[in-house]
């Protein structure tokens, strides 16, 4: 009865030893699956691609981990990227027209004299973003957050920064022409030279902004007596 017992142990021992080997074994194809990147167009979605002129115009790019990439002067016209990340990536005079960019990570990415015409932008986290000379015409920036974003020389004919974040934000010489500001968080804004034409920052937090030789001709509450 004892050596029946024995045998038993060790037949269950042996059935854990082979099962605990399975799982071992099965592990690297689980973790390669969870690296496993989308790749479009030739180019592998993944942080840090190498992906600079290419055409992702019309493509699903949502949900995506993107730190770091390159893509400069790659087109992303009508291009969907909602709530993928792109902290720290550079953008550089690539083509945004008419994306959808809902909730985008764009903190700290070089997005100089890049496009982004018409392009839906609400709730973006653009902290600290490099966006001089770049074009924001038509676009959508409802609850986007620029805070410490460098906009000089950019325009934003028409665009719609309403209740959007601007605190301490760099806008020298910056077009604004027609822009809907209502409710937005303009404290401590940097506005030297800017063109401020026409715009609507009624219930704006204006509280130590600056609007140095702005030109503020038919603007709705601005500080005309700065």
């Amino acid at each position: 009865m004892y050596s029946i017992l024995i045998s038993q142990s060790k037949v269950e021992e042996n059935m854990r030893i082979s099962l605990y080997s399975l799982v071992l074994l099965s592990a690297p194809f689980s973790i390669a699956e969870e690296l496993s990147f989308p790749t479009i167009n030739g180019c592998e979605m993944k942080p840090y691609t190498q992906c600079a002129e290419m055409d992702f115009s019309g493509q699903d790019l949502s949900n995506l981990e993107l730190t770091g990439a390159d893509f400069q002067r790659s087109n992303f016209r009508g291009a969907n990227l909602s709530h993928s990340i792109l902290k720290n990536s550079n953008l550089k005079k690539a083509d945004f027209t008419e994306a959808k960019l809902f909730r985008t990570d764009l903190r700290h990415a070089n997005a100089r004299v890049a496009k982004f015409d018409r392009a839906k932008m609400k709730a973006i986290k653009g902290w600290a973003m490099f966006a001089q000379v770049a074009s924001f015409n038509g676009a959508d920036l409802t609850g986007a957050n620029l805070e410490f974003a460098r906009v000089s020389k950019a325009t934003f004919h028409g665009a719609i920064l309403e209740a959007a974040n601007l605190e301490m934000v760099w806008a020298t010489k910056t077009d604004f022409f027609k822009s809907n500001m209502r409710n937005s968080n303009l404290q401590e804004a940097k506005f030297y030279g800017a063109n401020l034409k026409d715009v609507d920052m009624t219930g704006s937090r204006k509280h130590y902004a600056i609007f140095q030789d702005a030109n503020m001709q038919d603007c709705t509450h601005c500080p005309h007596n700065w």
